[in-house]
This record gives C-alpha cells, structure tokens and sequence, in this order.
C-alpha cells in the first residue's frame, strides 16, 4: 500500500548562487558528508546538489510533514547502491515519523527516483508498506 507521495523541482542555477554564496554553511546545514562527497566529485556540483535538495522535499511531502515538525534536513539523504540507483536513508525525527505511519504487521519501503535536465532538477518519493513475511515455521491460516 501506498503511504505517501511526493514531488520537488529545483533550480539548479538557484542552488549553484546558493553555493557560490553560502558554500559550506550551506553544504554543511543541509546535506550529509556522503552527500556532500558525493557532490564534490561530480562535473555538474550544483546539478548533484539540486537533485539532493529536491529528493529531500519531495521525501518530506511523502512523510506528510514537508519541513516543518521537527524535520532536519540531514534527517533525509541520498546514497546510492552499487548500481547508481539512488535510495533516501532516514534518520532522526524523520525515521520516527516514518515508523509512526506504517501499520503493524508491515515494513516501510521508501523509493525514490532523481532526474534533471539544466536548469532543473526533480525528484519523486514514494513510500509504501509491504506486508511483512511470515517467519519460518508459522502457521498460516488458508
């Protein structure tokens, strides 16, 4: 089942005159050390930082909170598999709202997808919980 939904488009040349005038105050407020290092070995710094910045409004739309009550931007960051497929990792508050909103008896999924194309940048967050499995052994009615 579907619990959440949400979507960000960002400037990525508004991000780029954020850096070129905060540069690590911002860096250091909003985003992870992996997401910052992430960032940095990219051609396109702010493109990558953009991408980040809407992933972690649109997770923030999904858990139905945007950013207010409590949500710390670091609360919500991007990493990527070995693939490149890039997943949302909560922490804090932000993973306590998550737990708080998916029923017992399932886990919380989240998935996200990021794209851009100068200047913009966008990011879509689904969450959804899957029924947990059965453990080995137990009985099951049917």
């Amino acid at each position: 089942m579907i619990l959440g939904i949400g979507s960000d488009l960002c400037n990525i040349e508004r991000i780029a005159k954020v850096l070129a005038r905060h540069g690590d105050r911002f860096r250091n407020r909003v985003f992870t050390e992996v997401e910052i290092a992430k960032a940095e070995r990219r051609a396109d710094t702010p493109g990558t930082y953009a991408k980040r910045w809407a992933a972690k409004e649109a997770c923030s739309k999904a858990l139905g909170t945007g950013l207010a009550m409590g949500i710390s931007w670091k609360d919500m960051a991007v990493a990527n598999l070995p693939s490149g497929q890039p997943v949302m990792q909560l922490t804090g508050w932000a993973a306590e709202r998550l737990a708080a909103m998916t029923p017992a008896g399932h886990e919380a999924v989240v998935h996200v997808t990021l794209t851009d194309d100068h200047p913009w940048a966008q990011a879509f967050v689904v969450i959804e919980a899957r029924p947990l499995a059965p453990a080995p052994g137990a009985l099951t009615s049917g």
